[in-house]
């Protein structure tokens, strides 16, 4: 609403001296104001791409965050499990040897044996002591890894390393050959992807801000006036409708004379794009490189333990048959405390191999991405923003008016 008062000697009363000095009161009401803008070239359609490309991004970036959290719960548990494993036998390791000890003591006392073979005992059985301790401390290092890992205080690993109900985890099977596609699973190599789209689009987004545009605006409502200071005459003027009216004007816009502002924006575009590309190519050779460093280790690991359980059986049949010459008269009882104890010294190692192979699968797992389904497909195309048909005309511009 706007009152007003023309002037006497004003203007208006110049052109009409009846309208000198008259009171006028005015209402607008205008609910309806639209503007299109005829997007000839895509721009709105390229900055929503790239939002969707940028959301995209943010979701493969937090994926790969939750990968590196799970897959660190799980080395960590694995760890662990292996080390309850060898816990119990760096125990029994260590009874074991204090009857090596007395009995080589007992042998030295009584004459049987030399102090060579009482000091190579107490040795053993140190090592053994040192054994069981590095254990017992490594499982309360991995229980307090858990914990933090889940955000909890150290109370709450306590009890999923207890040795009750303990998981097994069985190896997958691994294939002779692993197809490069499979990298497109990883959320890494698929956030940097998206980012690189992402650039790809607000560098057409530049490119158009050269082109010529047509906007298009409505305005519609009622208005009216009244040359009375009375508001009942005006409200019967203005909700009436004689008083509905509108405007629609288009507007076109040529981006001339910027001073080299549009081509600097350009530029700074596909500099970013470039180095989103470079991002995504290092990650690329990264998950490459990752992938092959954790297929050759988890073959060493399992080579190692298959060859380790091949010595524990041989151990344990050297055992049995020390135990039929012991029947036979032919070895003492200090001969298989001692095959007992190097058994146990070989299924010690047996089972931190087995730790090792199976966070070797846990490290080929993130380097395969995961099972992370959100990646693009196999015939995705890749961005080109130097191939737009715009592109040819965006320059000539540029070498016409400097942009």
């Amino acid at each position: 609403m706007r009152q007003s008062r023309n002037p006497l000697n004003g203007v208006v009363a110049s052109y009409n001296p009846e309208q000198g000095g008259l009171e006028k009161t005015m209402a607008f009401i205008n609910p309806l104001a639209l503007t299109w803008e005829l997007d000839f070239w895509q721009k709105n359609r390229a900055l929503l791409d790239a939002a969707i490309g940028e959301a995209a991004a943010q979701a493969g970036e937090t994926e790969q965050s939750r990968l590196l959290l799970t897959t660190g719960v799980a080395r960590a548990y694995l760890r662990g499990y292996a080390l309850t494993q060898q816990s119990s036998l760096a125990t029994t390791s260590v009874k074991m040897r204090r009857e090596l000890r007395a009995l080589a003591e007992t042998r030295y006392q009584t004459g049987l044996d030399t102090l060579d073979g009482v000091q190579i005992a107490r040795t053993n059985e140190e090592v053994a002591v040192r054994r069981e301790a590095t254990v017992k401390a490594a499982i309360t290092l991995q229980r307090d890894a858990i914990a933090r890992l889940m955000g909890e205080g150290p109370d709450a690993g306590l009890t999923v390393l207890n040795g009750r109900g303990g998981v097994a985890p069985a190896q997958p099977a691994l294939p002779k050959a692993l197809p490069i596609e499979l990298l497109r699973r990883r959320p890494d190599l698929a956030a940097a992807l998206a980012r690189a789209e992402a650039w790809a689009a607000r560098v057409h987004a530049a490119k158009t801000l050269f082109l010529p545009s047509i906007d298009l605006s409505i305005v519609g409502g009622f208005e009216a006036s009244v040359t009375s200071t009375k508001l009942s005459k005006l409200s019967g003027f203005l909700f009436n409708p004689f008083a509905l009216g509108y405007v629609a004007a288009p507007t076109i816009r040529l981006p001339v004379f910027q001073g080299g502002r549009l081509s600097g924006n350009l530029e700074v575009q596909r500099a970013e794009y470039d180095q989103a590309v470079d991002a995504y190519n290092d990650t690329l050779l990264q998950a490459a490189q990752q992938v092959a460093d954790a297929i050759a280790n988890l073959r060493r690991a399992r080579s190692e333990f298959d060859a380790q359980s091949r010595f524990v059986r041989a151990r344990r049949t050297e055992l049995a048959l020390s135990k039929v010459r012991l029947r036979d008269g032919l070895r003492d009882q200090r001969e298989i405390l001692q095959e007992r104890a190097d058994l146990l010294d070989a299924i010690f190692t047996l089972r931190g191999l087995d730790g090792d192979r199976l966070i070797a699968a846990v490290d080929l797992y993130q380097a395969l991405g995961g099972g992370f389904a959100g990646g693009p497909g196999p015939d995705y195309p890749k961005p080109a923003p130097e191939t737009d048909p715009i592109t040819p005309v965006v320059e000539g511009i540029q070498s016409l008016t400097g942009g």
